[in-house]
């Protein structure tokens, strides 16, 4: 038999084919999420610090980030090494990086007495510590500085929580209070229930939170004071001096003689800080919490609306709508929507959700807040609901392929048994589907946690100052703007002040964005691998 043998042999290659595509696929995915990781996870590192002599009797303190040869453009230094040193300092030296070519190095040593301080602005100070003031009156200099720092440092530690701990408590609520009762007041005024009673009790209490919020103002100035009372007098590189409240120290090491247990410490604590805090410096500082919150809250949102409106299509079109032409056109349209450029539907979801629909909530139910919109500017609804419309094609194919994959005799056993048509899709066809539509899902949140064009326009911020989600009344608060790990990347990585500085979190913030994406990849696999489970034996 000729013929079979050729075709055996023709599988064969085709299958051989087929292996290898799918392990270049997996070898260049791993690959690429290796590349991230390492930069990525490298960025918590603390490197060891170096001290630079160099030859025309200046010095450099900094880190090493980058050793590689001069570019043959210059031809000076041509066929030379160059380093890329982190001299921090951006308060003395105004940038982060120097390249120092190798011939200009005299020495480099690695003093333990080097100090990086990390703070909440202006980046890392490099240098040695020389004074401990409080009150502007010396408590230790020179050797004892260090040892006497580090009570220091966690008792200005404690107040800085107590500070911010203060604005994000009393003070908000008073705030949150004082902005409600505004807003009550213009209701009634608007509402022409100008009644000396009702007005009176809402000015009553209006003045009662401005008391009660000028009381925790005064309170948080002298909070804020006394943070400022202590300061470390720090000596830089090149001699000049900076003197740092140690309240706005972060940080503070001896990388040079620190150990491995106290360097695997570090990395774990800026790990930690990195997920739970919030950014500052511009976003090139600190955390990624409500990035990492408005990230995922998106995508459930996005979920829960693509969900019903998905299948529920994919229903009509699979089991009771007859084809013709409308349904034939219905599905090309489908397909096309899938391939419309994002952007496009950013566009509508500013035209249609924000200002048509939020401009209509706002005029009906928040009138009393405009011009101010409520509903009538981008929030984390409607970008979930612009991104439900994105990734509502996936849904609907993946869920009509589920239902087609159900057999022919599993609907015909239901009906002989007397159910009716609702019943037998209910209660058979869409449990039998289920793992189907739960595959469509993950690609929906896939795709949707991606996504940044339309979600520029229809919410998502550089930074948001509060969580959509908080213990304010109605708490969850769909209006409100947020924060996304996608976003981050392009505004840290082309918009930051000092790109160069950045580019390390930038591959951190796309490893972060990868895990976040696998992780609920994960739970919904898992929920539809117990689903599958479920109903093989006892539908199919």
């Amino acid at each position: 038999m000729p013929f079979a043998r050729t075709t055996d042999r023709t599988g064969t290659v085709f299958s051989w084919l087929c292996g290898g595509a799918l392990a270049v696929n997996l070898v260049l995915a791993i690959g690429l999420v290796g590349l991230i990781g390492w930069h990525g996870l490298g960025y918590f590192w603390q490197a060891s610090v170096a001290s630079f002599e160099l030859r025309d009797g200046s010095a450099l303190i900094g880190e090493i980030h980058t050793v590689e040869e001069v570019p043959e453009d210059s031809a000076q230094w041509a066929g030379e090494q160059r380093m890329r040193v982190k001299i921090g300092n951006r308060d003395l030296y105004r940038l982060d990086f120097r390249w120092v070519n190798e011939s200009e190095i005299a020495s480099i040593e690695y003093p333990d007495d080097l100090v990086v301080l990390e703070r909440l602005e202006w980046g890392n100070f490099y240098g040695r510590m020389r004074e401990l003031r409080r009150d502007g009156e010396v408590i230790a200099s020179g050797p004892q500085v260090w040892t006497r720092f580090g009570e220091v440092y966690e008792e200005k530690a404690a107040e800085r929580e107590a500070v911010e701990a203060l604005e994000r408590g009393p003070i908000g609520d008073v705030n949150y209070a004082i902005e409600g009762l505004r807003l009550q007041r213009r209701r009634l005024e608007m509402a022409g229930d100008s009644t000396a009673g009702r007005l009176a009790d809402v000015d009553q209490r209006m003045a009662a939170a401005t008391a009660r919020y000028e009381a925790l103002a005064e309170e948080l100035f002298a909070m804020r004071e006394e943070l400022k009372d202590t300061t470390v007098v720090m000596e830089a590189a090149n001699g000049q001096t900076r003197e740092i409240v140690v309240g706005e120290v972060v940080r503070s090491l001896r990388p040079n003689a620190m150990g491995t247990l106290a360097s695997l410490r570090l990395y774990g604590s800026r790990l930690w800080e990195f997920v739970s805090d919030a950014p500052r410096e511009s976003n090139t500082e600190g955390g990624l919490f409500p990035a990492i919150f408005g990230t995922v809250m998106m995508v459930f949102l996005m979920s829960f609306a693509v969900a019903p409106f998905g299948v529920l299509a994919a229903l009509y079109l699979r089991e009771y709508a007859t084809e013709g032409p409308m349904v034939r056109a219905v599905r090309i349209g489908v397909n096309n929507l899938a391939g419309v450029p994002s952007i496009v539907f950013g566009v509508f979801g500013l035209g249609f959700f924000v200002y048509s629909i939020g401009g209509t909530i706002d005029q009906l139910f928040y009138a009393e807040a405009l011009p101010t919109p409520t509903f009538g500017t981008g929030g984390i609804l409607w970008a979930s609901l612009t991104l439900s419309l994105l990734t509502v094609p996936v849904v609907i194919v993946a869920a009509e392929e589920g239902l087609a994959a159900v057999p022919r005799i599993v609907r015909e056993g239901s009906l002989a048994l007397g159910a009716t048509k609702f019943e037998t899709i209910w209660r058979v066809v869409l449990p039998a589907a289920a793992p189907g539509i739960l595959t469509g899902m993950i690609l929906a949140m896939a795709r949707a946690a991606g996504e940044v064009a339309p979600l520029m326009i229809v919410g998502m911020v550089k930074l948001a100052p509060t969580l959509p989600l908080d213990h304010h009344f109605p708490y969850v608060h769909l209006e409100r703007k947020f924060m996304h790990l996608g976003f981050h990347v392009y505004d840290v990585g082309f918009q930051s002040p000092n790109v160069e500085a950045a580019q390390p979190l930038v591959f951190a913030t796309a490893l972060l964005l990868v895990g976040v994406v696998i992780a609920m990849n994960l739970v919904a696999i898992v929920v539809r691998n117990r689903v599958r489970r479920a109903y093989s034996t006892s539908v199919l």
